[in-house]
């Protein structure tokens, strides 16, 4: 029987309600049925997420009754602020756009989308996000048309095409909204091109991509002028052109942001923090305050390929902190199945904010293998009998090849196989480095597909990835032994291609979704070590221990194994008074007296889960970090840990490990530290975008990002029978 006392409901006296951002000490806050620790928790407060609070609650020990998604309860102000919205959203010194209260995604080109037609097309967006109304379509690259670049139903070769994408949306209640890549080599006809664009009936606006980077513009300052008073003149004044950026500071001044500002009447930042390997609220806040004194209504772009707590975060923070009016997702066809919710959630603010969806979804991945170069599952060869590959050693610490772009002749190949535990349908993603990859058309062939009678091409532009899981698409395998074949032709010269890892993620449904599950219910896991099954296949972590001490020790009542402490504990400041002051991470765990007694001493996975990075980094030497299986249930916790300066390291990038598996050995990051195991948790995504986080002396951004180590584990002891 609970002992909880009974709960207290919303007081009659409670007021109107404010609509504010919940503003957490840690990554949440416990809900109460009472003012009071004593009474039930019954659920979390998420940071950055939209909540209605009633300040007329608030009792004299500072608790207050807020309401979220349908719930409501008390919670404590020591732990939790709140930034009142409407004041932080209020734009009004600046004019109306097309874009206002409305949800867009951009589409690159027909051979990147899975659908053939674009009735087919239009028929999926409404389907999956009825709340999106506009459909950014590229119609030109420099002054290419870009049907040069894509074939069938899609591409768009002229002004027709243009005013067929445009009656065929509009049939869909959709908006067409042109874009398009500025070069400013061929002034003249570039401007023609987009004069014929933007006077095609039904086109409602144009964004133009504007970026310093190679194959984006190229032509000097003098080209912005010469090419936009070219395009005022023939187009109607209240034309809405707008410019797309990379809005990091210093990619600024390179395109001339001064020329454009006479002729454009928005600006839309790319704030791609997957792609940037940097925090959402980090990239946000950065973009828009570089761009904050231009005189122009900001838009965010949110990247489709982020994780899904993300994405909520970056919709919440962009619409209801930095006055993003509308929204654009970049970009169709590579769009998780978990993410449609985010892209759906309507623009405008509400007492009554809808959920954020949590990661991860409706969809469940399994098993996971990654090929990379060199490993046992990749080939790669000449046609000239001459060693036409480079190579270089890429962010992860695995070698990447790359070459030249040819136009018709292929030089050489590579193919990527993988083991798969069983036949099924796989997520196939391939990583694009940050360098030596600047095709816009790298061309992947999947073979092996339930049904196929010929490979599947997949054009991957990797100039416009760095860093980054590219995703082929989710295909059902016949058997156990598909492969990804890629060569050096692209249509292209000038540019190169890499050939870096391909990625197998088994897809298995939970829940309420709507796919068919291939999991055979016994958890098994490639690789070396297996997850506990949940009889969908889906492998979850039956709970953590120890990275530390014998198999008895591990499964023994003591958190940290006799002999063992931490140096350095959890959120604790330490190197006091010295340039390298900061709070702790996690543990920094060592054995007995001798100061180098533990070198070389066994270090164990925690619990089940995926190897995700595995390299040497300057000043931590080697850092391991795995993203586990959900805690306990298919839908459970899915937390990382990350251990650094260990040596003889045991794993590599997508293996599978399980509870109890040695992962590597104590060590001293050659000799920079004394011998000990740096272990932290984290429960957001921040250790996947960035491995070697470190907050330093940022105690609020410690404490929504990394648990302690200590509590979480005494808290979720695997279960002995």
């Amino acid at each position: 029987m609970s002992t909880n006392p009974p709960p207290v409901p919303k007081p009659a006296t409670a007021g109107t309600g404010v609509a504010a951002l919940a503003k957490t000490r840690a990554s949440f806050v416990n809900l109460r049925s009472g003012p009071a620790t004593t009474y039930a928790d019954i659920g979390d407060i998420r940071n950055n997420t939209l909540l209605t609070y009633y300040p007329a609650t608030r009792t004299s020990d500072g608790w207050v009754f807020i309401e979220q998604y349908g719930i409501g309860g008390w919670v404590s102000t020591g732990f939790i602020g709140f930034e009142d919205t409407p004041q932080a959203i209020k734009n009004d010194n600046q004019p109306a756009t097309p874009y206002d209260g409305k949800i867009g995604i951009w589409h690159w080109k027909g051979q990147a989308v899975p659908e053939k037609t674009i009735e087919e097309l239009a028929t999926n967006v409404k389907r999956l996000a009825p709340n999106l109304t506009q459909i950014w379509v590229k119609t030109n690259d420099g002054a290419d048309w870009q049907g040069r670049f894509d074939s069938g139903n899609m591409a768009i070769n002229g002004p027709q095409d243009i005013d067929r994408w445009a009656q065929t949306l509009s049939r869909f209640n959709l908006e067409f909204h042109a874009w398009c890549v500025l070069k400013g080599t061929k002034a003249a006809e570039e401007a023609n091109t987009l004069i014929q664009i933007c006077s095609r009936p039904g086109v409602r606006s144009m964004v133009l991509d504007i970026e310093p980077h190679a194959g984006f513009w190229e032509g000097p300052k003098e080209a912005v002028r010469q090419i936009m008073s070219a395009v005022r003149r023939q187009i109607p004044g209240s034309f809405h052109i707008g410019i797309a950026v990379d809005p990091r500071p210093a990619h600024y001044n390179g395109i001339f942001p001064l020329e454009w500002f006479p002729f454009v009447n928005s600006v839309h930042l790319q704030t791609y923090w997957s792609t940037f390997r940097r925090p959402v609220d980090d990239v946000l806040a950065e973009g828009f305050r570089t761009w904050a004194s231009y005189g122009r209504p900001l838009f965010a772009i949110l990247p489709t390929d982020a994780e899904v707590a993300d994405q909520g975060t970056g919709h919440t923070l962009s619409t209801q902190t930095l006055g993003s009016r509308g929204l654009s997702w970049w970009r169709y066809g590579a769009v998780r199945a978990a993410s449609w919710p985010v892209i759906n959630r309507a623009i405008a603010p509400s007492s009554t904010p809808q959920p954020d969806p949590q990661p991860g979804g409706d969809t469940q991945y399994g098993a996971e293998i990654v090929v990379r170069p060199n490993d046992p599952g990749f080939r790669r060869g000449s046609y000239t009998g001459q060693e036409e590959f480079q190579r270089f050693d890429g962010t992860w610490g695995w070698p990447v090849f790359f070459k030249d772009t040819e136009v018709q002749t292929s030089k050489v190949w590579a193919q990527w196989s993988p083991q798969l535990p069983q036949a099924g349908r796989y997520e196939v993603a391939t990583f694009i480095p940050a360098r030596n990859s600047t095709t816009l058309n790298a061309r992947f062939k999947v073979h092996g597909v339930r049904g196929a009678n010929t490979e599947i091409i997949v054009p991957i532009d990797q100039s416009r990835n760095r860093n980054l899981w590219a995703t082929l698409g989710v295909f059902d395998f016949e058997n156990t032994t598909p492969n990804v074949f890629l060569n050096d032709v692209t249509g292209e010269s000038g540019r190169q291609i890499a050939f870096d890892a391909v990625r197998w993620r088994q897809v298995l449904t939970t829940g309420g979704g709507s796919g068919t599950g291939t999991g055979s219910g016994t958890g098994t896991g490639s690789g070396t070590g297996t997850g506990t099954g949940t009889g969908t296949g889906t492998n979850v972590a039956d709970g953590f221990d120890s990275p530390v001490g014998s198999a008895d020790e591990r499964a023994g009542s003591r958190l940290w194994p006799q002999g063992w402490a931490d140096a350095s504990p959890y959120a604790r400041l330490y190197l006091v008074g010295t340039p390298r002051e900061a709070y702790h991470t996690g543990a920094d765990l060592n054995f007995g007296s001798n100061p180098y007694g533990d070198k070389g001493m066994p270090v164990y996975s925690p619990a089940s889960g995926v190897v995700i990075f595995q390299a040497e980094m300057r000043v931590w030497g080697n850092v391991t970090v795995i993203r586990h299986d959900p805690l306990k249930t298919a839908t459970g916790m899915v937390v990382y840990s990350r251990y650094g300066h260990m040596q003889n390291v045991r794993v590599k990038v997508g293996d599978r490990v399980q509870r109890g598996q040695q992962i590597g050995e104590i060590g001293d990051a050659g000799g920079r530290y004394i011998p000990h195991l740096h272990y932290d948790i984290s429960h957001t995504t921040i250790l996947e975008r960035s491995p070697g986080d470190w907050p330093g002396k940022d105690l609020p951004r410690l404490l929504r990002n990394y648990l302690d180590p200590r509590d979480f584990t005494s808290q979720n002891r695997p279960w002995r029978g």
